[in-house]
């Protein structure tokens, strides 16, 4: 497992297999509901970066995956109660 991978165009939070499956997984956490929930902070414009950045580390740590998937994991934060909820698949 990798975490906080970066390079010049930007950062995967995590890096993991699933079985074969490489799964790349962005955290995203909210304080509240202010700004709308973790999940919709990634949207059309945060998933093309993803994926850029996926084809990058593919490329870099040379290694080849029958499958890759995109998860993100939303971290809810409010009076004092965390939840955490993972979506996979989410791209």
């Amino acid at each position: 497992m990798v975490r906080n991978w970066r390079c010049r165009s930007g950062e995967i939070d995590i890096v993991s297999r699933d079985g074969d499956c490489v799964v790349f997984t962005e955290v995203k956490a909210r304080a509240g509901a202010g700004f709308g929930s973790p999940g919709e902070a990634v949207g059309p414009i945060k998933q093309r970066r993803l994926r850029t950045l996926a084809a990058q580390w593919l490329r870099e740590a040379d290694r080849w995956a029958p499958s890759v998937r995109f998860d993100v994991v939303a971290v809810h934060s409010q009076a004092g109660q965390l939840r955490v909820v993972h979506y996979r698949d989410a791209m």
